[in-house]
């Protein structure tokens, strides 16, 4: 069973605390993905050499490396922008989690990219497991969302 504030100043403090965490959430999501998703559209990302192997390894068949990364860097700024705005974030949330499935990949597809040994991860396998704080994040909103 829920348990409310004694008292109303209290109910008050509590929903704008809320709220200010939820808007640093979706600030922080939409930095995060807007500058990263730009670095890739102007092929400066420090992340590219990765997203090439990885794209050689699974999709290269199906789409050029350049039009993939003008895509993924598309996509990216788009989840950003989506953050901010409150009305479509099931929208935001739902790309994201199919983007943050692609995230974790190399860990399975570029194992000598991601891995030293058994549990020990390389610089480029921690910048992947990272984002479970996004992760953490983007489902703090979409929480306050359902509610």
């Amino acid at each position: 069973m829920p348990t409310y504030p004694k008292n109303l100043s209290t109910a008050t403090d509590t929903i704008g605390i809320s709220t200010n965490i939820i808007w640093w959430n979706r600030i922080a999501l939409f930095v995060v993905f807007f500058w990263f998703g730009f670095l890739k559209i102007i092929h400066i990302s420090p992340a590219e050499g990765l997203v090439t192997r990885l794209h050689e390894a699974t999709i290269s068949p199906f789409i050029s490396i350049e039009k993939f990364l003008v895509l993924l860097g598309v996509i990216e700024c788009a989840i950003g922008v989506l953050w901010l705005l409150p009305k479509l974030t099931k929208v935001a949330f739902w790309l994201f989690i199919l983007q943050m499935f692609t995230t974790f990949l190399p860990l399975l597809f570029l194992p000598k990219d991601t891995w030293q040994n058994m549990m020990v991860l390389t610089l480029t396998g921690q910048y992947i497991i990272k984002n479970v704080v996004l992760i953490a994040s983007a489902l703090t909103i979409y929480k306050t969302v359902l509610e």
